[in-house]
């Protein structure tokens, strides 16, 4: 028995996300259709993260226990030849069995991308937001640093039926930045709650339109509501850009 750590990139406006469902096309079926062709085993695969409908991610890392010795450099060429082109396969290593994809990530990155124009760019359509109204980034820059530390999420996620337990995360960064009209949302955290990214993003937006005022964050924490919160921003924007271990 063997423990592979693999790292994917792949293109999410394609799939209903990562996770297997019963009436649509995910990431994680795709892969494990490619994966038995090679090695005919369906291993437990354990990922770092749920990624949405839409949801791209430059850096996406599963863990798989299995009994096949094909070596990790052949697999990852292997993969790649029968995987779409919507997804690739950037790296596999053998770790001790032990490891866990999602219980041993030390934190993640995602990158939110926003074109920010009054006309639209048809070739962004399925990879940045489009939000015509002008964006002072240097305002949303400063209101974001009232995420950064650690607080209480209930404001900032959506409730999907899961039981909630401990609703604390500590964010170590949140950059608003314009390269263009480009305006790119970065931000990093020892863990992230669903669709915390995009309601956090959706605050912002909220500011920048002067629905809540620049330092209205702390007030929507102390709530701890999901009833007050930002709207929650496309899927289509949002990027995991890094797992870290």
């Amino acid at each position: 028995m063997r423990n592979l750590l693999i790292t994917l990139s792949y293109d999410g406006s394609c799939y209903h996300g990562w996770q297997i469902q019963k009436n649509a096309i995910t990431v994680q079926e795709v892969f494990q259709e490619a994966l038995y062709k090679i090695i005919s085993e369906k291993p437990d695969i354990k990922a770092c993260s749920r990624t949405d409908s839409g949801v791209h991610a430059n850096m996406f890392c599963l863990s798989m226990k299995l009994n096949h010795q094909i070596p990790p450099e052949r697999l990852v060429g292997a993969l790649n030849r029968f995987l779409p082109l919507s997804i690739s396969v950037l790296d596999c290593v053998e770790v001790p069995l032990d490891f866990h994809a999602r219980y041993n990530c030390k934190g993640k990155r995602y990158v939110y991308k926003i074109w920010n124009n009054p006309i639209r760019d048809p070739f962004l359509r399925d990879y940045a937001y489009h939000y015509r109204w002008k964006i002072d980034e240097n305002l949303l820059n400063k209101s974001a640093q009232d995420f950064v530390g650690k607080h209480d999420f209930t404001s900032f996620c959506t409730d999907d039926g899961r039981t909630m337990d401990n609703m604390e995360r500590t964010i170590s960064l949140f950059t608003v930045e314009r390269q263009g009209d480009m305006v790119t949302m970065t931000v990093e955290a020892d863990g992230f709650l669903y669709n915390m990214v995009r309601i956090m993003v959706g605050t912002l937006l909220k500011i920048q339109q002067g629905k809540i005022p620049p330092d209205g964050i702390p007030k929507l924490f102390e709530q701890k509501s999901r009833n007050h919160k930002g709207v929650t921003a496309p899927p289509q924007g949002l990027y995991l850009q890094q797992v870290n271990y």
